[in-house]
């Protein structure tokens, strides 16, 4: 098991500090290895991110040191979403399949975790103190709406999982947007989430690139993200992107509330 640290941060350092330090601070990469869980702790929201590749074996999910619990969710909550292929999960002798953009919630309290099959699975935990139920939601059957034109190159679909009006949890709030072919932008116009930190992972690019934007709106800064690196957005950050060809993203929060709109829209025209 690795786990790599992401100390929180105030935004006046953003712009004194390198490309490469930059990335290091708010950028995960290489969290998916078959076998075996690579962590991320960012102490933002005390947010955990993982991914694992599993290959007909079965790989336990167990508290890593940084969270000094006896089991994961001892004190958190999970939600683990099929990257590619099939992925079997066992919580606590009950058993979920999980396909590509199929999203699992385990709650607080769940026990003993395990995942087998034939696959990639994304994990994001957060804080809990409540017991919600274990759910699991299909590609397919949560909400979801088209957003965006061709025309301004964002054509995207966005599915929500966990949120206030579907799977039910404590802060973990989480959900896929899907961009169309020839559409390359995201979440544009950019909004913060004053009262939440969110972590993006970009999936589908392929051996394209993709552009990040952060920052405070009128100090921008940019990361160039590679296939399946995970991006954590601070609460005061902006976070929109644009890259060479279309591509999906998950986007996870943990705060304060599970409240999906609870964001404050920035003019791109403000941006610099």
């Amino acid at each position: 098991m690795t786990v790599t640290r992401l100390w929180s941060t105030h935004p006046d350092d953003v712009g004194t500090v390198s490309g490469e330090t930059l990335r290091s601070r708010f950028v995960l990469s290489g969290l998916f290895t078959t076998g075996e869980v690579s962590w991320g702790y960012a102490h933002d929201d005390r947010l955990l991110v993982g991914g694992l590749v599993v290959d007909g074996h079965e790989v336990a999910l167990t508290a890593p040191e940084e969270i000094k619990a006896a089991y994961l969710l001892e004190r958190r909550e999970l939600g683990l979403v099929g990257i590619a292929g099939t992925v079997r999960v066992t919580a606590d002798g009950i058993e979920y399949t999980v396909g590509e953009q199929d999203v699992l919630y385990l709650p607080l309290g769940t026990h003993d975790i395990t995942v087998g099959g034939h696959g990639t699975a994304y994990l994001v935990t957060a804080p809990a103190h409540r017991t919600c139920a274990a759910a699991l939601a299909g590609r397919d059957e949560v909400f979801s709406a088209e957003l965006g034109s061709l025309e301004q190159s964002n054509r995207r679909t966005i599915r929500r999982y966990i949120h206030a009006d579907g799977i039910d949890s404590n802060q973990l709030v989480l959900g896929i947007t899907t961009l169309e072919p020839g559409s390359v932008w995201n979440t544009m116009p950019p909004h913060v989430h004053h009262r939440r930190t969110e972590v993006y992972l970009y999936t589908g690019l392929a051996d394209g690139v993709l552009v990040h934007l952060m920052g405070e709106p009128t100090a921008t800064r940019q990361l160039v993200l590679h296939d399946r690196d995970v991006v954590v957005s601070p609460p005061w950050s902006i976070h929109c992107a644009s890259a060479t060809g279309a591509y999906s993203f998950v986007w996870a929060m943990a705060g304060e509330n599970t409240d999906y709109a609870d964001a404050v829209t920035i003019d791109p025209k403000e941006l610099a």
